[in-house]
């Protein structure tokens, strides 16, 4: 590791401590906005803000040249009863930095704000850099990466940092959330009833349970398809008009969320009702050069069945960062001080076999 390296490596760890001392729910991330301007500021970064997402340029832009994206996000989900730590509080003990969004996603934003700052005042590089410190990820918001997109130029190719020990996540499964309605004959409990929704649930969640998408992508897997909710009746002697159910479909890229929907509204034995059909699968080929050059640093590809903000992106897009994905909304979430070290250092590398 170069001494320059090592130096971002060290101020993206003390960025990061700060990042997880100041709460960032989704939309209240004022605060940590500030915070990233602030980096931008000490190392002669111009920068720009639209809400709460904050973003730059590389210093020798060329209008004619592809654009590169770097994005991740710095919004949190709120801390869950399991927290045995404060978890607005950064502790490093065993090498484990501990506090919320350490691992998601703020160990992979402050690597990726490391690697545009080596980068930002290089000449002739192949592509133009932009990288986006984005809001609202975690409540897939419409003040978030989405929003950016109208105020970007077009986008050719992106690397969207989340948790994924920095292998390379080629493939991103989509998601479509239902919400579905049984519907049955509401009545007296102690009268007949040979239409009673909480029983024809039975079929339903049985049609749900067995129901398979014939197409298998051979990144991703089969359509996952689960249901999550259930919510009928409200007093013993009363059988319900409907019972409701929330069927949570995870998307592969053999099928359109809109295809997915079709398909689901066609066959399924209740009426459904799509929330967004926005949240697309996305992909990039294993053989783009972004993904080469990652392969050839000795990291392994796959497809992740976690959304991000590449839902959000149709341009190839590669999803890779330090951390694991597995701790992402855990108690006493944490990362490793050293897979930062790493993320900085191997994103870098990344970028020198695509970029020179």
């Amino acid at each position: 590791m170069t001494l320059e390296i090592s130096n971002l490596s060290g101020e993206a760890i003390t960025l990061l401590k700060e990042l997880i001392g100041t709460p960032s729910f989704s939309s209240e991330e004022n605060e940590t906005a500030l915070l990233l301007e602030q980096w931008f500021r000490d190392h002669d970064i111009t920068f720009q803000r639209d809400n709460n997402n904050v973003y730059a340029f590389n210093k020798h832009y060329d209008q004619n040249k592809p654009h590169l994206l770097l994005n991740s996000h710095h919004d949190t989900v709120k801390p869950n009863s399991g927290y045995t730590r404060d978890p607005f509080k950064a502790e490093v003990k065993d090498g484990k930095l501990y506090g919320l969004g350490s691992n998601d996603a703020g160990g992979a934003l402050v690597s990726l704000l490391a690697a545009f700052t080596y980068f930002y005042k290089k000449k002739d590089l192949s592509h133009n850099l932009i990288i986006v410190a984005s809001a609202e990820e975690e409540s897939s918001g419409s003040k978030g990466l989405n929003s950016m997109l109208e105020i970007l130029p077009e986008i050719d190719v992106a690397i969207v940092g989340e948790p994924t020990l920095m292998q390379l996540a080629i493939a991103e499964k989509g998601l479509v959330v239902f919400d579905a309605e049984v519907s049955g004959t509401p009545s007296h409990a102690a009268h007949p009833n040979q239409n009673n929704a909480i029983y024809n649930c039975i079929d339903a969640l049985c049609w749900f349970k067995n129901f398979n998408f014939p197409k298998v992508s051979e990144v991703l897997g089969e359509v996952k398809l689960t249901v999550t909710q259930i919510k009928g009746g409200n007093q013993h002697n009363v059988v319900p008009g409907s019972v409701d159910l929330v069927v949570d479909v995870r998307v592969n890229d053999c099928y359109t969320n809109k295809e997915v929907a079709q398909i689901l509204k066609d066959q399924a034995p209740c009426k459904l009702t799509p929330r967004s059909l926005n949240l697309n699968s996305s992909a990039i080929p294993k053989d783009h050069p972004l993904v080469k050059s990652g392969i050839a640093l000795g990291r392994s590809t796959y497809g992740s069945p976690t959304l991000s903000d590449q839902a959000a992106l149709s341009c190839p897009s590669l999803k890779m960062g330090p951390g694991d994905s597995t701790r992402s909304h855990s108690a006493d979430e944490y990362i490793y001080v050293a897979e930062i070290e790493e993320g900085i250092e191997l994103y870098i590398n990344l970028l020198i076999g695509f970029l020179q």
